[in-house]
């Protein structure tokens, strides 16, 4: 009888959340609701048949990448996403048995693609106010250890690690790839990549699809060592990404006012909210992202319910009790939210459970 290899068959699946039709205003995806650049929708209007008829240069795309990072085009990997440059990562350093360090809560895909190669996974979690556990963290290496993962701003609690704490990290473990997620830098501005080089063991991976807009053009980044990235470019098909993708990189990253208004308004809708869930007695972490980590306790159900019955869709953290992330939108749709919310808290039956858990 055929079958897939054990780890295949054995790793978490991941369940995309995009399949209900109903839902109007998607919180959930960390997407931007006000979409890309208008000059990345102009350029796509320009693409003719033959432009569609011809394989795409990525090489192009990361000399493009590579300028505006202030790289050589060496030091950059295009990819699908940023979940292929993951993928990558785990199947070019993992062997059965090595161990791959992720700081819990984290993004999904970490865990995925790692146990498809039947690594070891090594969880540390965060503190308990869920700040990065630096000397958990340093402390859980061992010889076995192949990858450390930090994602910074942290998905889902948005809080960001201290720059010393990162580089402690990376220096504790100098025969370790360890992988900086700066998927968010956009919102916070905080980055190693003046350091890309200069520690052999550095690997940062960022995304279009949040401040940029382009979730749906699945466009991601790898920056590393040139020698490292040679090795990686073996694994990685050459043309993993579509024309239209490629096309408009070059548009997306000129256009700095858009990126510039949007992150600005972003961070006053998150703060604003922040305010108002707060008002209401709801705990929110303090975030550097696109979104909020908030603390509804025993109402988390009925607020997702009451949410998706008004076309609002919301992140269930079951990995962070009682957690509920939002993603951030315009001021409009933060207001509406509010309001949706105050209906639902205010309903009698919700008021007094809400009255019984304080």
């Amino acid at each position: 009888m055929l079958k897939p290899r054990k780890p295949v068959c054995e790793m978490p699946e991941y369940h995309s959340p995009l399949c209900d039709p109903v839902l109007d205003l998607r919180l959930d995806m960390n997407e931007s609701t006000v979409g890309c650049s208008p000059r990345v929708l102009e350029k796509l209007r320009t693409l003719d048949a033959k432009t569609l008829a011809l394989y795409p240069s990525r090489e192009q795309g990361e000399s493009i990448v590579a300028n505006f990072l202030g790289l050589n085009p060496s030091e950059v990997l295009l990819t699908n996403g940023a979940d292929e440059a993951i993928d990558l990562l785990c199947r070019a350093y993992l062997d059965p048995e090595d161990e791959i360090i992720l700081v819990t809560p984290a993004f999904t895909m970490y865990e995925v693609f790692a146990s498809a190669t039947g690594a070891r996974i090594v969880p540390v979690a965060a503190e308990e106010d869920l700040a990065f556990p630096t000397a958990r963290v340093v402390q859980a290496v061992t010889p076995r250890t192949r990858i450390i993962v930090i994602t910074n701003p942290n998905n889902p609690t948005g809080l960001a690690a201290e720059r010393t704490d990162i580089l402690k990290v990376i220096e504790s473990a100098p025969n370790t790839a360890v992988l900086l997620d700066e998927a968010y830098f956009d919102f916070c501005g905080k980055t190693l990549l003046d350091k890309l080089g200069k520690l052999p063991n550095l690997f940062i991976v960022r995304t279009f699809s949040k401040a940029y807009g382009l979730a749906g053009l699945r466009v991601g980044v790898l920056a590393g060592p040139e020698g490292q990235l040679s090795i990686l470019r073996r694994l990685c098909p050459p043309f993993n990404l579509n024309v239209f993708a490629l096309e408009c990189l070059r548009e997306a990253l000129d256009d700095r006012q858009f990126i510039q208004d949007y992150v600005k308004q972003t961070i006053a809708s998150r703060e604003w909210l922040r305010s108002q869930l707060e008002s209401l007695g709801l705990k929110c972490w303090p975030s550097e992202t696109n979104f909020l980590l908030v603390q509804f306790g025993p109402l988390k159900k009925i607020v997702l319910q009451g949410m998706n019955k008004h076309g609002i869709a919301l992140r269930d953290r079951p990995d962070c009790e009682g957690c509920i992330r939002i993603s951030i939108g315009t001021k409009a749709e933060m207001e509406r939210l509010v309001s949706t919310l105050q209906g639902i808290l205010y309903q009698p039956q919700v008021s007094s459970a809400q009255g019984r858990g304080k």
